[in-house]
């Protein structure tokens, strides 16, 4: 499979951005965009979290892209504190669904700082279907745009995570639990820390549970 994935270059606002790429063979197939962790602390398209939420999409039968933000490998630019980043992935979002126009679900992937932006993004696209928010940070960044959360989705954490302290998550997920006519699933893997070492296996089994189920009816 892996001699399918190619490596593009995506226009984006502020030059050209480098990522990979995978396509279904299905012109309907579900489309996923998958964005890296922080880059000013060595986060990457091919941070490990990354490459497996990527291949979990893929084996699923998505065509899925996974994005190097300004800056970051032989991405154009350089880091802008979110603002830029949010464009980075939108222009990669209109990438993805021109080379996928008949796609039947579109889903918004993001680990660490890369799941705030997928979920700002979440919140400028009412075509997105679905999100994976994984190791999200909410003491670190305010989640509080997402009033109302406009689509279902999953938030998977590790409890022993050594940035992000669980009071933080309990409240993220008693704020989104309460709001109607969605449903985020919060999953916790109980020895995981934010960077799921040692927990990957565990983490692509929740990953790809959850991906299963709702693209079941599609």
């Amino acid at each position: 499979m892996d001699n399918k994935i190619l490596e593009i270059f995506i226009p984006g606002p502020a030059g050209r951005l480098e990522a990979k790429y995978f396509k279904s063979k299905k012109n309907t197939s579900p489309v996923a965009l998958v964005l890296q962790p922080h880059p000013q602390y060595g986060g990457t398209m091919n941070n490990k979290v990354v490459v497996e939420t990527f291949k979990t999409f893929m084996e699923n039968d998505f065509s899925v892209c996974r994005v190097n933000f300004r800056g970051v490998g032989k991405s154009d630019g350089e880091f802008d504190n979110g603002q830029g980043e949010l464009a980075d992935a939108a222009a990669s979002l209109d990438w993805l669904e021109r080379e996928n126009f008949d796609n039947s679900q579109c889903w918004v992937s993001g680990f660490s700082f890369g799941s705030l932006i997928a979920m700002q993004l979440l919140m400028r696209r009412p075509e997105i279907n679905r999100f994976i928010a994984i190791s999200p940070q909410p003491n670190a960044y305010d989640f509080s745009f997402l009033s109302p959360c406009p689509t279902s989705g999953m938030m998977i954490y590790g409890k022993k995570d050594e940035l992000v302290p669980l009071e933080y998550i309990t409240e993220l997920n008693k704020r989104l639990s309460s709001q109607k006519g969605i449903k985020v699933e919060f999953q916790s893997l109980p020895d995981a820390n934010h960077f799921f070492s040692k927990s990957e296996d565990q983490l692509v089994k929740y990953l790809d549970k959850y991906i299963k189920k709702e693209t079941a009816l599609y």
